[in-house]
């Protein structure tokens, strides 16, 4: 895997954990923060756990599975990128408006984005 695509997973899962973070088992969580937000290695992890590398691999992969599981039915990540691309082309738009509209508009579209 290169490494643009380890890094476009690991910004994917770390997206989803977002979301779906609650619906994991505390080990998950744990194991899941350590290996992708705090960029710890799998023997790392294994020794804090006091298990076996595979058993934190086994881990990681079943929460991945998860995760990917919740966004295929709840899809809260999907609506969250599209609602993301049609507030930055609603921004666009109000670029090519008169000035004080286009500030107004954008910041209270910005402050509905960010109330979520």
């Amino acid at each position: 895997m290169t490494e643009d695509r380890i890094l476009e997973k690991t910004n994917r899962i770390n997206l989803l954990f977002d979301f779906y973070e609650p619906m994991l088992t505390d080990k998950q969580q744990a194991v899941l923060k350590l290996y992708f937000h705090d960029d710890y290695s799998l023997g790392e992890i294994a020794e804090q756990f006091k298990i076996s590398r595979q058993a934190v691999y086994e881990h990681v992969k079943r929460a991945e599975q998860m995760l990917e599981d919740y966004e295929s039915k709840l899809l809260l990540l999907a609506k969250h990128e599209r609602r993301l691309k049609l507030l930055s082309e609603a921004e666009e738009m109000l670029l090519r408006s008169p000035g004080d509209l286009a500030d107004r508009a954008a910041d209270y579209m910005r402050r509905i984005v960010h109330t979520e």
